[in-house]
């Protein structure tokens, strides 16, 4: 599973949780790259992370595709 959701993580779908405002996503600037930075969010808090801490928290914190509230749809 952690290799789909790198794949789509690498395409920018937005991976999160709407009720507790809590979003992992990697920035356009950083698809493509060899060690790309992925972005956590939650509330108003955004925390850069690597793509193996992002797997994992998508995994921990059970995040599906989701409509991020400022970027808008992703995959939803």
């Amino acid at each position: 599973m952690s290799v789909m959701v790198a794949a789509e993580l690498k395409v920018g779908t937005i991976y999160g949780d709407t009720m507790n405002q809590e979003y992992v996503y990697m920035p356009a600037s950083e698809i493509g790259l060899a060690e790309p930075v992925c972005i956590f969010e939650k509330s108003a808090v955004r925390q850069d992370i690597s793509l193996t801490e992002a797997l994992t928290l998508v995994r921990k914190l059970s995040l599906k595709p989701a409509c991020h509230p400022r970027f808008g749809r992703s995959s939803c």
